[in-house]
């Protein structure tokens, strides 16, 4: 007989837990489809009054025409200046009503604010870097292409293109390695507050922009079905997918388990950061409330669509056999599978590799263990693992060829009408990635002492059992 599961149970793509008074129905969910960080949208028309916005490419490209077409005297129109919206913001802030609202509001530190376990929050990060990255790759990214709300509006910005996906996935880990590089980064005037700044004001511009070519072609953004693009329940995922996810699903899911303190310490950065960049930190107040939120995003929220696939299709393209780690497309294919679950992963249409990357994968989740748990058991260690990690990522993503230098969030991927996301083929593996070392390499090195150990403990305590018993057997005798 199979025990009688309560009514309160939930399985969600092969994720398990109980409804409780914490969670969140939808009737409560619906309105926040809707509400957004109006506060940024009316900073942001009074930085265009204050400094106009370069028309868009469309426009540009009209103008550069009747330009051309004229013969004029000066030549075409050159590229069109950079606004940096952030020191818009702030050297118009004294001067201007709304400006001054909004730079009081992400400069205030709310009461709840204790900056020593901020600082804690941010090593948690560091401690377990190797999973960490693994997981916000898998089932932050990948996995998050399942939202079938938010990927509308990814695709309608461009971004997710292969040519371009790469590059926009590491700009988010930009981000989150300046949240995270120090205290004073994250505090008022550092990198980290800064950049959360510029997203703030980068997602005010999306939103303004695909809302009004909805205005004149409803058939573009399909605004009742979708709700507003980058609104107050999309936020609270974005934020939740970085940090309570990490905690209570990618982490776990790689058997790695953080101590209660570390996931108090680690949500409460997170709650910061969404005060910050404008969103309800009502979901972040404790752990437990974190994850509920979680949960009943999954519940409701998550619902791969034939978008979905397309991006996912792109990410996995864009992230196969580039350096340094020259992963292949099976392994990526596994590893989303490992951390979203078979389900999830059939909905976004990934392949199911063999048993040989599903090996390759048991060694990567063992090795991250193993760094992470020994690190953490050994104080000194951690400190050196924990500036280890701060400095190689920072400098490989950020200063590297990566990014080539810190990117400021600019308004870059601009939606226009006839502009979407599309499929795109598979290309042959490029030579170099023949030739060059891949990490997977590693992860089956990993594998392989892992099954020995196992094997040899197994074979050990065996010996010890027998042993044991043939003592008893003589006592007794």
């Amino acid at each position: 007989m199979f025990e009688k599961r309560p009514a309160s149970y939930h399985c969600v793509w092969d994720y398990e837990f109980e409804w409780t008074k914490d969670h969140i129905p939808a009737e409560v969910k619906q309105p926040l489809k809707f509400s957004y960080d109006k506060l940024a949208e009316q900073a942001l028309e009074r930085i265009n009054i204050i400094s106009p916005p370069p028309p868009s490419s469309n426009t540009r490209q009209a103008l550069q025409n009747a330009e051309a077409s004229k013969d004029a005297a000066t030549g075409p129109l050159g590229p069109p200046p950079k606004r940096d919206l952030y020191t818009l913001l702030r050297d118009n802030a004294a001067t201007d009503e709304i400006l001054g609202q909004l730079w009081e509001e992400v400069n205030s530190v709310p009461e709840w604010v204790d900056w020593e376990q901020i600082e804690r929050g941010q090593k948690v990060f560091y401690r377990y870097a190797v999973g960490a990255l693994t997981g916000l790759a898998f089932q932050g990214l990948l996995g998050g292409m399942a939202s079938n709300r938010v990927v509308e509006t990814l695709a309608r910005t461009g971004g997710f293109s292969t040519k371009i996906a790469r590059h926009r996935f590491f700009e988010t880990f930009q981000h989150v390695l300046e949240c995270t590089k120090s205290l004073s980064d994250i505090q008022p005037g550092g990198a980290g507050h800064i950049s959360t700044v510029r997203v703030r004001l980068l997602h005010a511009s999306v939103r303004k922009r695909i809302m009004k070519l909805a205005e004149s072609r409803p058939q573009y953004y399909n605004h009742q079905a979708f709700g507003t693009p980058i609104n107050d329940l999309d936020c609270i995922q974005a934020i939740g997918t970085y940090s309570s996810n990490l905690m209570f699903l990618q982490l776990p899911r790689q058997n790695i388990h953080p101590r209660k303190q570390e996931i108090e310490d680690y949500i409460a950065l997170f709650r910061y950061i969404a005060h910050v960049v404008g969103t309800p930190t009502e979901a972040f107040e404790t752990p437990r409330k974190a994850k509920a939120w979680m949960e009943s995003i999954m519940l409701t929220e998550i619902d791969p669509s034939e978008t979905s696939k397309i991006l996912a299709n792109n990410i996995i393209k864009c992230l196969e056999d580039t350096p340094p780690v020259y992963v292949s497309k099976e392994f990526l294919e596994v590893g989303s599978r490992w951390l979203n679950g078979n389900d999830l992963a059939d909905g976004l249409g990934l392949g199911n590799p063999g048993y040989y990357y599903w090996a390759l994968m048991a060694g990567q989740c063992w090795l991250s263990k193993l760094i992470a748990y020994t690190a953490r058991a050994i104080p000194w260690l951690d400190e050196l693992q924990i500036a280890y990690f701060r400095q190689l990522l920072y400098v490989y993503i950020v200063e590297g060829d990566t990014l080539g230098g810190p990117s400021h969030f600019d308004y870059k991927y601009v939606p226009e009408t006839g502009k979407k996301t599309t499929y795109e083929e598979d290309n042959p593996r490029p030579e170099q990635a023949k030739k060059s070392f891949s990490v997977e390499t590693v992860y089956l090195y990993a594998f392989v002492v892992g099954v020995v150990a196992i094997l040899l403990t197994g074979a050990l305590g065996l010996k010890l059992s027998l042993n044991a018993s043939k003592n008893l057997i003589s006592i007794l005798s």
